[in-house]
Formats: C-alpha cells, structure tokens, sequence
C-alpha cells in the first residue's frame, strides 16, 4: 500500500471506533481479516496511525474545530509524526485509493492557528472533561504533565525470568532489536518505541521467548510485583491472577520454592497462566480456580495476599487509548464497588503478622488511596505500611521515584517511573488478629 491508502484506511478505521464505539484492536483486526492483501508494514503503520489519533483526540479535536476521524488523522499526521501540508498533498495525489485532497480550512487549521497553550486544561492534557476535576485534585500543578506524558507510544518492555536465564544473556540473545536494561527494574529489559512508521518487533517468535526466558511485562508491573517482596519459602495467594504476569515475577523471586496460589474469578483469565508456568519452569505456582469457596483451607495461611483489583485501567491509557474515551461514570463506579467487595473477600486468607497488597493499574484516587483508607476504616484489624520504605530497599533512593499523596502508599505514572500507571499499598494484619 502507498501512503495516501494507509492514511485512508486509518480513517475509515477511526471511524468504526468513534461511531460503532468498536475497540481499537478489534477494528485494526477486522480491517485486516477483510484487506488480505495488506502487509506487515502496512497494518503497523495503520494501527500506529489509529493509536496516535487516539492518544490525542480532545487536543487535535480542539486544533481542528472538528473531532471527525479524517481531522483527527490529518492532526496526527502533521502535529504527531510531522508531516508537512505539501507532504500530505503529495500522498493524496499519488494515490487513487488515498483521502480526498485537503479543504481550505483544514489546510488553515493544520497551519497551526490555534495554540494549543490556551486551550482548556484538559484538552491540554488529553484527558476526558469529566475525568479532570479528579485528576486534578489528585496531581495538582502536575496534572497536565501526567495526561501529556500517555500521549507517547509505550516501549516494549520485558522481563527475565531468573528460573531460565539471567538480563546479560538475555540481552545478548536480544540483540538485533537494540534492547536496553530498564532504569527501575533489576530484572527489566526495554525496547524503546520509536515513532510514525516504526514498529515493534514480535519477540513472542523469538527462542528466548519461546522457551521461557522472557516475559512481556511493563515495568510498572515487574515493579508493583517485586515490592511484594516475596520470599522462598513463603505461601503468597495471589486473588486475581488473570492470566499470570505477576504470579510469575513472585514465582521467580522466590526461586522457585515455596507456593504461590493463583485464583481469578473468571476461569478464562486464568487459562494461559497453565502454560505460562510451564514454559518459565515456574513448578511452585498451584492454579485455584473458581469457585473460591473450594479453597477454604487457605484462610489466615498466606503469608502475602496480592490483591491486582479490577479498576478503570488508566494507567494503560498509553498503550489502549481508546479506552481512556470508552471509560464512564458508570463504568468507574462499577469498579469502586468491586475493589471494595474484592479486598474484603481477600482479606480472609491473611494470617496473623501477614501482608495484604492492594495494586491496580490506575491513576484515580478514588480506586487507590480512597479504597485504601475505607478498608482501614472499616478493618481496623489491619494497619498501613510503608510502601515508600520498601521501595528505596528494593529499588533505591537515587534513581526516579513514584509519585505519593500520603508518603505511605505510592503511584508510578508515565511521568514519574516512565512506566505505566500503578498504585500499590502494604497493609499487615495484626498480630493478635
């Protein structure tokens, strides 16, 4: 395909999910199932296209006086992967299957008369209008510089399973792709996105992946994960595994000994953990799954119970950004209630002196500190420990620190970490409880 076509199918794509409210990956993969003969190439830079749109939409929207598909795709052709007016123009005459030649008036727009410092704070920060007032409260005079740093595309990050191999020779093995060893993560391996046409390799084809070596995992997570702290030896629940990325972190720290339960409520999330656990050598996991009720000789055993809660997901808002547009009250609501609910059926498997680990993968007090501070209230057999602490003994003091409210808990963000948005909090049972 020319350029003029990808530019054309990004639209039509974009359409599909702004209209019929399709998820990004579905539409991307529909349009491939009935365009065969698109390449490789050609559906990465399509879908590289639709992302960067996305990632965007309120700021570009704002920019052209229009938040159509077409708009946002010439918006993120010229502000994001730099093309010029006369490069556009060139692509879309050169090109039968290209989009129509540009209007007066968005060659107008695209000429950058609006700047975008004047713009609402929100849009400043490609954030939903009524996410903002909470986003605000909660990072004050940082607040845009967080939205603005999701608008980047996600490196590939990745982690080496200890069990396999060790970072140097997994590097090695790696090096084709010019991988480099992440700033935070002592077991982390990045693969740094470029932009417009470039791609991401497919590592999941490599020998080092295939046999174990290497799991996909953002840092944020291997970080969220190594913060537990688990140790050989120890029994450590983990209540929503899903399909196994932190099981598996926890699973190489403790070298294999000990035992790490894994149970998700769906079945279905929990299926790839089975091969997963296989292929990283990982014998000490024992799946649970549904329906709890079958693994009552667990209450008050576990050492460590990790609690990865259902949330809205904003901390991914780099790497799904469709998402960040999809997400609604209601929706946010809904996974207050489930976080309340999954903390107080997990709290149950914590012994006496055992350690309780809330984590999600958002950026919204109300999912983090909020839900926090109301099972405190509520379970005053539990108290809040440091997370900070145990962060500058796992990671160090020197290096980029997450972003705290209350100095206990601790949030990573894309601007903080460079990582993908997580909370994470300790709480420990009382030992007389």
């Amino acid at each position: 395909m020319r350029f003029g076509g990808r530019i054309q199918a990004a639209i039509e794509i974009l359409e599909d999910v702004l209209n019929q409210h399709t998820p990004a990956t579905e539409a991307l993969r529909d349009w491939g199932k009935k365009h065969r003969f698109a390449g490789s190439k050609d559906r990465a830079a399509i879908g590289g296209l639709v992302h960067d749109a996305l990632r965007r939409r309120s700021s570009i929207a704002w920019r052209m006086d229009s938040d159509s598909a077409r708009a946002l795709v010439l918006g993120t052709l010229v502000w994001a992967w730099e093309e010029t007016l006369e490069s556009l123009e060139a692509a879309f005459s050169d090109d039968d299957h290209g989009p129509k030649p540009l209007l007066n008036s968005e060659k107008k727009s695209l000429s950058g008369q609006k700047d975008l410092s004047s713009a609402p704070e929100w849009i400043q920060a490609d954030i939903p209008e009524w996410v903002w007032p909470s986003f605000e409260n909660n990072y004050g005079e940082d607040a845009i510089a967080e939205g603005q740093s999701m608008l980047r595309r996600p490196p590939l990050d990745l982690r080496v399973n200890l069990l396999k191999t060790n970072r140097e020779d997994a590097m090695k093995e790696l090096a084709e792709f010019n991988p480099v060893a992440c700033d935070l993560s002592p077991k982390g391996i990045r693969i740094n996105a470029g932009t417009a046409l470039d791609r991401l390799p497919n590592i999941q084809a490599e020998p080092v992946f295939l046999t174990g070596g290497i799991e996909i995992q953002d840092e944020g997570s291997q970080l969220v994960s190594l913060l537990v702290d688990a140790q050989p030896g120890e029994k450590i629940f983990d209540y929503c595994a899903g399909g196994g990325g932190k099981t598996l972190a926890m699973a190489g720290d403790m070298g294999g000994e000990g035992k790490i339960f894994a149970y998700d409520i769906d079945k279905r999330r929990l299926a790839p953990l089975y091969q997963r656990a296989m292929r990283a050598g990982a014998e000490n996991i024992h799946m649970c799954p549904p329906p709890i009720s079958k693994w009552g000789k667990l209450l008050k055993k576990m050492d460590r119970v990790l609690v990865d809660a259902p949330c809205s997901g904003s901390g991914t808002w780099r790497r799904k950004p469709d998402a960040k547009w999809r997400l609604s009250p209601e929706t946010l609501e809904v996974r207050l209630n489930e976080q309340h609910a999954v903390l107080k059926q997990a709290k149950v498997y914590v012994k006496p002196g055992g350690l309780l680990f809330y984590v999600t993968c958002s950026l919204f007090a109300e999912e983090n500190e909020g839900q926090v501070y109301k099972f405190l209230d509520e379970n005053p057999e539990f108290e809040l420990l440091s997370a900070g602490e145990v962060w500058e003994d796992k990671v160090g003091t020197e290096k980029s620190k997450p972003w705290s409210e209350d100095g206990l808990t601790v949030t990573l963000t894309p601007a903080s970490t460079n990582t993908d948005g997580f909370f994470f909090a300790v709480m420990e049972r009382k030992q007389d409880q």
